[in-house]
This record gives structure tokens, sequence and C-alpha cells, in this order.
């Protein structure tokens, strides 16, 4: 992939699986909180599918839209979207009705300082939604932060695992999974949480924090010294899929890969790629956040692209000069601080 055009056609390409997923799957698809890192490519592969299975659906993205033109490129590729303040709760309320749902919008950089607004978006907002959409199938985004830290050896937090969320944030997204559990419960519609740890692509993700570091010499920290990636492709295709898989309660599905990646020893691979040298500081902790994904992996299959795939290719992204969105990841944050 050597285009920004290139990488978001690999991001938003279906699989069979989900194209046959979509094929199966009866009405429109709407997705509140499009904009972003994830979200386009998400809707251009529902779209994508829709097209694909010979289904007449409309794939509706819901955003403020604050990214210029990313409107307007949803539109080119066939996603209707609406331009709405979520926690306007008339125009919340005003939005049309459709029996699939994927709910992606959240709060997390800049929540320090905005504790407030943190909750009211993570934990106030699935509520409205809730009730606004309680005729629905819901696949609803929430985060492998709120297990907190698991013992690295112990090969990471696991769907029956209690959750302990360190900070603001990941105690707000707990908050998000609480209220969709309630009113799936109390209003009777099917769901699914999906915890997500960590999507990448060659733009944006731990690697590429890892790698914009190597490239530009600076020091790797290693107290947050293990992760798990997903490449953004492959969770895109399994969050489409989750709709097979929703209940009353909501079903719980971490998603991310099979590896349990090391800081250093990715640094090290990035160094060797792009002919850098690797300066560290610290030590690994024994512990990180890091998710079991054994259940997805059942569910749908492992991912198709390996951790060693995408750490390629990222290191021929960042030697070209290729464009990152300038959004670190803060991965290596363990107070739960962003």
């Amino acid at each position: 992939m050597r285009t920004v055009e290139q990488l978001e056609d690999q991001l938003s390409k279906p699989t069979e699986l989900v194209v046959e997923g979509l094929r199966r799957l009866e009405g429109d698809i709407l997705l509140l909180g499009v904009g972003g890192k994830i979200g386009p490519s998400l809707a251009r592969m529902a779209r994508r599918a829709s097209d694909l299975a010979g289904v007449s659906r409309r794939v509706i993205g819901i955003s403020r839209f604050s990214a210029t033109g990313e409107r307007e490129m949803l539109e080119r590729h066939g996603v209707e979207t609406i331009r709405c303040d979520l926690l306007d709760e008339d125009a919340l309320n005003a939005l049309p009705n459709a029996p699939n749902v994927v709910f992606m919008a959240g709060m997390k950089f800049g929540a320090t300082g905005q504790e407030a607004r943190t909750w009211a978006v993570n934990t106030y907002l699935p509520a409205l939604v809730c009730r606004k959409y309680r005729h629905s199938r819901m696949v609803a985004y929430s985060t492998g932060t709120v297990y907190g830290v698991a013992v690295v050896a112990n090969g990471g937090s696991s769907e029956s695992d209690e959750p302990c969320p360190v900070g603001e944030y990941a105690m707000s997204c707990l908050g998000r999974e609480r209220m969709i559990e309630h009113f799936s419960r109390a209003l009777g519609f099917p769901a699914a949480l999906i915890r997500l740890n960590y999507a990448c692509e060659l733009r944006y993700g731990v690697l590429v924090d890892i790698a914009c570091k190597v490239w530009a010499g600076e020091t790797i920290d290693l107290a947050m010294g293990h992760f798990n990636i997903i490449w953004q492709g492959d969770a895109n295709a399994m969050i489409l899929r989750a709709f097979d898989h929703v209940a009353r309660p909501p079903s719980i599905i971490n998603l991310t890969g099979p590896e349990i990646l090391t800081v250093r020893e990715v640094a090290l691979d990035f160094g060797r790629r792009m002919n850098r040298q690797v300066k560290y500081s610290g030590v690994e902790n024994p512990m990180a956040i890091l998710s079991n994904a054994a259940r997805a992996h059942q569910l749908f299959g492992r991912p198709a692209v390996r951790a060693d795939q995408l750490i390629g290719w990222i290191a021929d992204w960042i030697s070209r000069g290729g464009p990152t969105l300038g959004k670190p990841t803060h991965f290596e944050v363990r107070d739960g601080k962003f």
C-alpha cells in the first residue's frame, strides 16, 4: 500500500463472511459516531458488503463531522450522512430509526480536565441512545481498559473476568456498558459489547506510535511493556459480523489479535527495518492492559493480517514519509489519565 486511497480500500474491503452476514441481516444500518479514526472505513465496508450481497439497504453515518472532507468522502462512497450532536436530545430523537445500530460515539483523549463531559458522552449518552433505539439490534464499542491491568504471564483478561477500571475514562466506559446492559434487560433489545484493544492501521495505533518514535530517534518507554493489536480491517469485519451474536442481556466479546507483543521487541524490529538505533527508558512491568480474544477467534476466525505483516507495512509507510493522523494512542498510560 503506497497511497491513502489504497489503504482506505483495504480497510473497507469486506470478506466473504461479512458479505454473507450482511446478506442475512435484515434492514438498514445506522452508525452513531461514524466520524474519527474507525467509523469511515467501517461504514464503507458495510456499504460495500451490502452491495456485493445484492441487498438494498441504507447505510447511514451520524456524526458532528468536525474533520474536513470526512462527510463528503463517505457520501461519495454511498454512505448517507447526517450531521448531529448526539448529546442534543431533540436532534437525537429526530434521527431516523434503523433495525441495526452500531454505537461508536465516545470520548477518550482530553478526558482529564473534562471529566464531566467524559461521563456525559460515555455513560449518559448511551442511555439516551438505548431509549431511542429500543427496537433495534445494537453492536456497541467498548474498550479493554475496563478490565484494568492483567498479569502478562496469564495471557490477558477474558470476558469472564471482573472489570477493574482505572481512571475516569475507563470507569465511564464501564458505565456505558452498564447502561446498555440495563436497558437491554429493561426494554428487551439484543446487543453486543465489543471490548476493543487496540485497532491499528498505517496512520494510527500503538504500532505507529512506536514506529514514529524509533524513526525520530526518541526514547521508548517500557513501563507498559506488553500490548495487543488488531488490523483495523479485521476489526471492522468482526464488528459487522457481531450482529449475528447480539443477545439479551448483551454478549461481551474481546476484540484483538492473538499475539501478546512486547514494546522492546517491536521497537527493535522497527529499528532493523528502518535502519534506526533504538533507545529505551524504564523496565517492563509484569502487568499490562491485555485482552484474551479466544472467544472472538472462535466466533469469527483469527485475524487475516498478522502482527509481523502489519509491522512491515508500517515500517515501509513511515520510512517513505506516509501521512499519520497525528493522534497518539497514549497506550503507555498506567494511571488511566488520558
